[in-house]
């Protein structure tokens, strides 16, 4: 083999396993199906501090306005064989959004789907007394750089009735002051 040929069949080689390694690490790695990871499923105890915790907030829930008048603010269902919570907050209102909740090995995963357009996704990876705290775990959709977005929140379960969400704004992938916000929500009867 002459060096002409060497460096054609090295090329063809690299060039291959470059655009084998592009399909598995790009967003089309459907077509890679057999590389899915496998996570390490939750103990009990895991899934009993987090996601069962947030699967007891099945019902609606009101916040006061400023007026002092309680508004149904967000609504819980269980969902998919009782594998996922969707959140729907301000139902049916001009700003309607969704949360779905879900595991994801031993960490509750949250995603925003945000009246903005975006979806940040949040990482609860244990529950710490009587609060849940999700970190940002990433965003998708999001059309400006360094653009805001909703980068994590807690969860303060009060007691059975009353919960508190803590949203915290993030802006160029850091948190931020921006439009932090603080919902105190009442199970509604």
């Amino acid at each position: 083999m002459n060096s002409l040929t060497s460096r054609r069949a090295v090329v063809l080689v690299g060039g291959l396993a470059a655009l084998l390694a592009g399909c598995c690490s790009s967003r089309e790695c459907a077509k890679c199906s057999d590389h899915a990871a496998a996570v390490t499923p939750a103990t009990d105890a895991q899934r009993t501090a987090l996601i069962e915790r947030v699967k007891g907030l099945k019902g609606e829930w009101t916040s006061a306005d400023e007026q002092g008048n309680q508004r149904v603010v967000c609504r819980f269902d269980v969902s998919s064989n009782g594998s996922v919570v969707r959140e729907i907050m301000f139902p049916g209102g001009e700003h309607e959004m969704t949360n779905v909740y879900h595991m994801d090995g031993d960490s509750l995963v949250m995603t925003h789907y945000c009246a903005r357009g975006n979806q940040p996704r949040m990482r609860a990876h244990a529950a710490d007394g009587n609060e849940i705290v999700f970190v940002n775990d990433g965003v998708t959709n999001l059309t400006e750089k360094g653009g805001g977005y909703m980068g994590g929140m807690t969860l303060v379960f009060k007691d059975e009735n009353t919960v508190i969400e803590r949203w915290q704004s993030y802006r160029d992938g850091k948190a931020s002051n921006d439009h932090n916000t603080e919902f105190v929500l009442t199970r509604r009867k």
